[in-house]
């Protein structure tokens, strides 16, 4: 089901923010593909641009090289339309990221609880934040929520299929 130009109004992206194992690759892939758009995840452009998987680079120059390469990716995006964005769980720590971003689309922020998180991840030991202790973590999500709360439109995926998260997106697009 794509949205005609009269149907999205002055939506340009959809931008989905949130911490690790939120969904959002996920459910933007979904999302986009229900509205007939293009998909974007900033990781996966950082990992194009830099010819480096995220963990090696984190091992290898550390999280502020890494929050460069982000940046740079977030800055290219300023002329492209039609798209769902998926980003970094730490993209919008960063005043400009987040101005670059509000002023791409609509962002909605995907909350997940930090134990379900952890759960999401634990099988997986390709995130940054996997080698952190848990009290680490759990003091990471308390400081990142309190950003990610900014955002006016919250969407809860901790008991909830991909699918009804997408569906729960389009009625907002959609003004239901």
């Amino acid at each position: 089901m794509t949205l005609t130009n009269a149907q999205h109004g002055n939506l340009k992206n959809i931008i989905l923010v949130g911490f690790m194992a939120a969904g959002k690759s996920s459910v933007g892939r979904t999302l986009a593909r229900e509205l007939g758009w293009d998909f974007l995840d900033t990781d996966s452009e950082i990992e194009k641009v830099t010819g480096m998987k995220i963990p090696d680079m984190f091992r290898k120059y550390g999280e502020v090289r890494f929050r460069s390469e982000e940046n740079l990716v977030i800055k290219k995006l300023k002329d492209i339309t039609y798209t769902v964005i998926a980003t970094g769980g730490g993209s919008i720590l960063f005043e400009e990221n987040r101005r670059l971003l509000e002023e791409l689309g609509m962002m909605v922020h995907l909350y997940v609880p930090v134990d379900v998180a952890l759960q999401r991840v634990k099988r997986r030991q390709d995130r940054p934040l996997f080698n952190k202790s848990l009290s680490e973590i759990q003091k990471l999500w308390q400081e990142r929520l309190v950003i990610y709360n900014q955002i006016p439109i919250t969407i809860d995926t901790s008991a909830r299929s991909i699918e009804e998260i997408a569906e729960e997106i389009l009625a907002i697009v959609k003004g239901g």
